[in-house]
């Protein structure tokens, strides 16, 4: 099992490198986890990491790519909703890096 030390605790990761509890999930753990992938969250980060947060409140599912920009067009407008902006911002996979660093579960059709 993978694991993230983040403070004095020790974050289970799935072979992925998900959080194996989404419990486990805080602004720390999101920004080691964005270390871990050589980012730094800015405000446009946090901005789509506390809109797909939301998301899956609502929906219980992490969404994949479509779906994604669709949510964030009708939540944060055209300019952030869509796809060169979120691939920008999360290296070219916005629905499963964008999940990952958010504390949720990979979106089930993403490989």
């Amino acid at each position: 099992m993978n694991a993230l030390t983040v403070g004095a605790r020790h974050i289970g990761l799935d072979k992925d490198g998900y959080l194996l509890d989404l419990d486990d999930w805080s602004p720390d753990v999101a920004s080691a986890l964005a270390a871990a992938e050589d980012l730094e969250l800015s405000p446009e980060h946090w901005e789509v990491l506390e809109l797909l947060r939301g998301f899956y409140q609502e929906f219980q599912l992490s969404p994949a790519t479509r779906p994604l920009i669709k949510y964030t067009a009708l939540k944060l407008g055209p300019d952030k909703g869509n796809s060169l902006h979120l691939n920008r911002l999360f290296k070219g996979t916005p629905a499963k890096l964008a999940a990952k660093l958010a504390g949720l579960p990979k979106p089930t059709n993403c490989l």
